[in-house]
């Protein structure tokens, strides 16, 4: 996967844009149209003590995760990136859809270093994220942290 040409495109995509919804919306359908073996993409946002599904690509999905809960959940909780090969093994594992095999979570934070959502990308693929795709994915997170939350035009 060539990365800092998505970084690029992401950039791109979310510059000049005023409304946080619609750079969700368009940086979930990029991620989905350029990643391959993935069946899941999309954003779960912060609110009332709870993640909140966001803007997505793929299937009807878990509306609300709990604190804490599920990979989404314990990512958000951390603050940090779960990168799990087989999400049936994860303690606490939310099947939103049966089919995903592997799961990647970044959390999002705002201007001031707070985590404010998170980015989920499912996979039918057993392993199917990389070290190589978390650094590159986690790149692309900071550009929608900028754009969305930061300095950036998404506000």
């Amino acid at each position: 996967m060539e990365y800092e040409l998505l970084i690029q495109q992401m950039r791109a995509l979310l510059a000049g844009v005023e409304d946080q919804v619609a750079c969700l919306a368009n940086a979930s359908s990029l991620l989905n149209a350029a990643l391959p073996n993935i069946n899941w993409v999309g954003f779960y946002l912060a609110k009332d003590g709870a993640l909140w599904l966001g803007p997505f690509q793929g299937a009807p999905a878990c509306v609300r995760i709990g604190a804490g809960q599920g990979v989404c959940g314990a990512a958000f909780a951390a603050d940090q990136t779960f990168r799990v090969g087989d999400v049936h093994s994860f303690p606490g594992h939310i099947a939103c859809d049966p089919a995903s095999r592997s799961e990647l979570v970044i959390p999002l934070h705002d201007a001031q270093g707070a985590p404010v959502a998170v980015l989920d990308i499912d996979s039918p693929v057993y392993g199917r994220f990389s070290e190589a795709d978390e650094a590159g994915l986690s790149a692309i997170a900071k550009e929608i942290e900028r754009a969305v939350w930061g300095n950036g035009a998404c506000m």
